[in-house]
């Protein structure tokens, strides 16, 4: 995505300018979509060069994809989630590309495993499972590195980065867990959510009147709450299970 910047994308009060025209063109306001998808063009483009790390221009089939992904966005919005558009366009657009490039690479493969061979190898039922527990290994690392790129973006805009995040985790797990739960606290409560992403900052007031926990720990540890926070309130299940078994 992400993630787009994801940066202002929870408990959003006032609309953008994208996401009322997206109300529009959910509604059938095919002015409003053709406002949208002219308008955005740089976006797709953008969102589907960071994927490809190349230029794409109109004649590329990625721009394709990530036009249409874009169009898919505008359709599947659920605006009451006080999520930003941008950031949900830019999540569908990524996944939709790498599923292009994806679908692109087994076409290669799949064509040269047609092609003659000088001493064909035989399958066996070992050899499949070894390639099918490679080949989910390889995608759970293309999802990890995808959502550590997103939530790369959520962390920026609040002065924070994922290197960051490994150096303030606490030394201890007493204290790792406190701050987790008070980040849970952050995540599940809607007017300290929205104070974190209006202010940029822990409501530390009223966190210390719940918790039994003085307010110097929670400033001490107020980076890796802000970012546990951040990750709770996103919908990156699989890094949040990835984390959970790292910094945890």
């Amino acid at each position: 995505m992400l993630l787009t910047s994801l940066g202002g994308r929870f408990g959003r009060i006032e609309k953008s300018n994208a996401e009322i025209l997206v109300i529009q063109a959910q509604d059938g306001d095919e002015q409003a979509l053709h406002d949208l998808l002219f308008s955005y063009s740089p976006f797709m483009k953008k969102t589907a060069s960071q994927v490809c790390k190349r230029f794409i221009d109109d004649h590329d089939d990625e721009y394709s994809v990530a036009l249409s992904a874009f169009n898919e966005a505008v359709q599947k919005f659920d605006h009451t989630n006080n999520a930003s558009f941008l950031t949900f366009a830019h999540m569908v657009i990524r996944r939709r590309v790498i599923d292009f490039i994806r679908k692109e690479s087994r076409r290669d493969e799949f064509s040269h495993d047609f092609m003659p061979a000088a001493e064909p190898e035989a399958h066996n039922g070992i050899a499949d499972h070894a390639a099918s527990e490679a080949y989910d290994t390889n995608q759970q690392n293309q999802k990890r590195r995808e959502e550590i790129a997103l939530y790369e973006e959520i962390l920026r805009e609040f002065d924070l980065s994922f290197q960051e995040l490994v150096k303030v985790s606490p030394a201890h797990q007493d204290a790792r867990i406190t701050s987790i739960q008070i980040a849970q606290l952050v995540a599940e409560t809607d007017e300290y959510k929205q104070y974190l992403v209006e202010k940029r900052k822990l409501p530390i007031k009223e966190i210390e009147k719940l918790v039994k926990v003085s307010r110097k720990t929670i400033e001490r540890n107020r980076k890796y709450i802000i970012a546990m926070a951040l990750l709770q309130m996103s919908d990156l299940h699989f890094l949040k299970d990835y984390l959970k078994g790292r910094l945890n």
